[in-house]
Parts: structure tokens; C-alpha cells; sequence
């Protein structure tokens, strides 16, 4: 059984959002600063209503509660969710980039309002990453799992099960980032990236794997165990 190595910050706004949250900020300041000039004071609070909005919806989009998965810290055979969202496929498909063979595939679809900051759902060893181009179709569709661009992240558990994890841009979502290493170990409780906007995480699992959701449960990432590996 693999040691986990708690790495834990008190991040409340995402790393990847402070950039854009802070020129929005400024950009505010100077806009509100010529805006408070001006005789029609109507206008000048009605922009700072909208803009206040607006801001408000981004800020909640780049949020990073503070979560540990906590199952008496045994993480053995474990599988949690890399994301929040609702579950919206569990089947067996073939995989035909890496596997070549059957494998059982749980997606989990983010809406733009979900936390996207995404978790590691096993513990292990981070094998290899790819990135691959593609379209952008909806990404609650069948298609979009293969068809869109993605970042796979294989990991090697502990007792040497492999488990897929696919970060795919959607429709709206057209930045994927990845965290994992190849060659570095990984932990459940750890980042193991983020996607903008509306998008969806697969997790591809060996057969067998018993399944621990149901269709159209909603998942909070880093805490709601999916699945549960063979011993």
C-alpha cells in the first residue's frame, strides 16, 4: 500500500483564476473611476450592478473549497471522483487509444456553475500524459469522449491496476490543464488539474470494478467514491 503524503493549502480561489479575477478588479477601478464622473449617476450604478454580477459568477467558477477524502485514510481499491458534476455514463466501452480492449467508463459532466478544479481518483503512480486535438461537440455527449480534444492521465495503482482519467473540453470549455507528471506518484486529495468552463471527466476502469454511483447522481470531487477496484 502506497504511503500518502498530505499536501494540503488553504486555497480559496484557484490558481488559475486569481490573474483574472484581479484585472477584473482593476479594470473595475478604472471604468468606475471615469464612469463616477459623469451626471448620470443611474448609468454609473446600474454598470456597477451588472459588472458586480458578472464578477460574482466568475469568482464562483474559479472557487477551491478545501477538501480531504477521509474514509479512515485507507484509500486502498478506492476510486473518488475527479470532479464535481452529475454522473451522466456508466458501461462498458472499448478503449481503443491506450487499452485496446473492454473497459468500464464513468463520466462525470460539469456544468459551468460546478467547482472545476479536478482531483486524482486513485492513488498511484502517473504512468504517462497526452494531449490530443480535437473538436468541441457538447460534452455530455457519446462522441465527445473520443472525438473531442482531451488530456488522458494514466495511473498505475499500488497493486498495478491501470485507471485512465480523461480531461475533455466541451462546447464552451476550450482550455484544458493538466497537473500530473509522468513519473510522479499521485494521491487522491491532490489536483490533478482543471478545465474552463463547461466540461467532463472520464474515468476508464478495469472490468470488474464494482460501481459505487448511479445515473444522474450528482458528485462532489475528492469525496464521493465512484468505484470500487477489484483486490
Amino acid at each position: 500500500m502506497i504511503k500518502r503524503i498530505k499536501k494540503f493549502k488553504k486555497i480559496r480561489i484557484h490558481r488559475e483564476g486569481t490573474d483574472t479575477l484581479l484585472y477584473g478588479i482593476i479594470i473595475l477601478a478604472a471604468i468606475a473611476l471615469l464612469l463616477n464622473r459623469l451626471d448620470n449617476k443611474l448609468f454609473f450604478w446600474s454598470f456597477l450592478v451588472i459588472f458586480g454580477v458578472i464578477y460574482s459568477i466568475v469568482l464562483n467558477f474559479y472557487r477551491c473549497p478545501i477538501r480531504r477524502f477521509s474514509e479512515d485514510d485507507d484509500t486502498e481499491n478506492i476510486v473518488v471522483a475527479p470532479a464535481d458534476g452529475k454522473i451522466v455514463v456508466i458501461e462498458e466501452v472499448e478503449e481503443n487509444e491506450y487499452f485496446h480492449d473492454r473497459r468500464l467508463m464513468i463520466s462525470i459532466f460539469m456544468s459551468l456553475f460546478n467547482v472545476h478544479a479536478n482531483w486524482f481518483p486513485v492513488d498511484g503512480k502517473v504512468k504517462f500524459t497526452k494531449h490530443k486535438d480535437g473538436n468541441y461537440h457538447k460534452a455530455w455527449l457519446p462522441k465527445a469522449s473520443e472525438e473531442n480534444e482531451h488530456a488522458d492521465i494514466m495511473i498505475e495503482t499500488p497493486d498495478g491496476q491501470e485507471v485512465l482519467c480523461r480531461q475533455i473540453a466541451g462546447a464552451m470549455a476550450r482550455r484544458i490543464i493538466t497537473y500530473a507528471k509522468e513519473g510522479e506518484d499521485c494521491y487522491i486529495d491532490e489536483h490533478l488539474g482543471f478545465i474552463k468552463l463547461g466540461s467532463r471527466v472520464d474515468v476508464y476502469l478495469p472490468i470488474g470494478t464494482e460501481v459505487c454511483v448511479k445515473m444522474g447522481q450528482a458528485t462532489t470531487g475528492d469525496q464521493t467514491v465512484i468505484a470500487k477496484l477489484k483486490g
